[in-house]
């Protein structure tokens, strides 16, 4: 583009269409969501929940739940970042690199819970 109209933007891209920019805009808060949605759910998971057949799981669940809120946190960021790189300088979108941990590491705690759960209702 040309310099002239206003569209030049940083590292030799352009600024682009304001709607590509608030999308990215939303994913990041719903990034920033999930995180503090994980970090309560630690808390909670700290604070309320009753004590399971393990000594110290609910210490050791939420202590998970906040380092998967903390790297969902910086994920978000880092894909913003990405994003807004590419869509400036016209490049393809990047993949997912945090996603899929993400997904994995939930999987794992939610595995814990059910296997905690099950320690527990065995006790009885």
């Amino acid at each position: 583009m040309d310099e002239s109209d206003g569209r030049s933007g940083v590292d030799g891209g352009f600024e682009p269409d304001y709607r590509f920019t608030l999308a990215n805009e939303r994913t990041f808060l719903a990034w920033q969501r999930t995180s503090l949605g994980l970090l309560a759910a630690g808390v909670a998971v700290v604070q309320l929940a009753p004590e399971f057949a393990v000594p110290g799981a609910r210490y050791a669940i939420g202590a998970l739940l906040a380092a998967l809120a903390t790297v969902t946190v910086g994920g978000g960021v880092h894909r913003w970042r990405q994003v807004d790189r590419a869509i400036r300088l016209g490049a393809p979108l990047p993949r997912h690199t945090v996603l899929p941990w993400v997904g994995a590491a939930l999987t794992l705690v939610a595995a814990f819970v059910v296997v905690l759960v099950a320690l527990r209702a065995g006790g009885r």
